[in-house]
């Protein structure tokens, strides 16, 4: 069964580790939607974070899953699918966050929104790599407005990251709580993943999970290939996340995402 429509996580897949798109994948992109292809980028970064990418390289809009699951969007910008966490979930966790750990970086997203409470040197990093700006607002009063937050993303210390993900998903176990780097950490409703976003558009284009492709590099990236039959990860990827798919291609750097669709002969 022919490929229709691909799907790829942004960081360490379809981005070079320079935080660029290579010369061979922007090619391979281009040469998919000539052909009516759907490609599709599923990440854990907010639409806003996404669409300068696709700026950069010329791209019209596309297809997004946004906040790993949470927020699905097509290529009119219209919301398919809008996932928040509960008022009373997002309450408990932040508080046993904030009460339990310092030095780390708290950011809640909304829709097309970013709400940090206060700017420090993380998120100030944050805001110059995607170029969105953060707004200062107090999490208690979002919540208080029903304001509710798709994801609940923490920037700290890898060792505080790690244990954050081990007791966080002990204590909640109605949250989808995950790692997707060593310093970074995810939270979203319980229901949230990138192979249900990709359910989503699949329904909604009427195409199967065999005639797609997904290719991803991290730990968040496990469900949607063990989701999509035709599943390819990055030589860049760990081991743990490698043996989730069906198939390695090259690494990131090295335009992995071009070397596979042209083993296919899609491209």
């Amino acid at each position: 069964m022919g490929v229709k429509i691909i799907f790829s996580d942004i960081d360490g897949t379809f981005l070079n580790s320079k935080k660029k798109v290579t010369d061979l994948t922007v090619k391979a992109i281009h040469s998919l939607l000539e052909k009516n292809l759907k490609f599709v980028l599923v990440s854990a970064r907010m639409p806003e974070a996404i669409y300068p990418i696709l700026d950069t390289i010329n791209l019209p809009r596309i297809p997004i899953i946004s906040y790993s699951g949470a927020l699905v969007l097509n290529e009119y910008e219209k919301i398919l699918y809008d996932k928040k966490i509960s008022a009373e979930n997002s309450k408990n966790i932040l508080t046993e966050v904030f009460n339990r750990w310092e030095d780390i970086s708290v950011g809640y997203y909304s829709g097309r929104k970013w709400y940090v409470q206060k700017i420090d040197h993380r998120i100030e990093y944050e805001m110059n790599s995607t170029k969105v700006r953060a707004e200062i607002e107090n999490f208690s009063n979002l919540i208080e407005k029903n304001i509710l937050p798709n994801k609940i993303f923490i920037r700290c210390e890898p060792p505080t990251c790690k244990e954050m993900d081990f007791v966080l998903n002990e204590k909640f176990k109605n949250l989808n709580i995950v790692r997707s780097a060593p310093h970074l950490l995810e939270i979203m409703d319980k229901t949230v993943t990138k192979a249900e976003g990709i359910k989503i558009l699949l329904d909604y284009y009427g195409i199967t999970k065999d005639e797609a492709a997904a290719f991803g590099d991290n730990y968040n990236d496990i469900e949607m290939l063990k989701y999509i039959p035709r599943s390819v990860a990055m030589a860049n990827a760990p081991d743990g996340v490698k043996k989730y798919a069906r198939f390695i291609t090259d690494s990131n750097d090295d335009s992995g995402i071009y070397t596979y669709l042209k083993k296919i002969e899609i491209i």
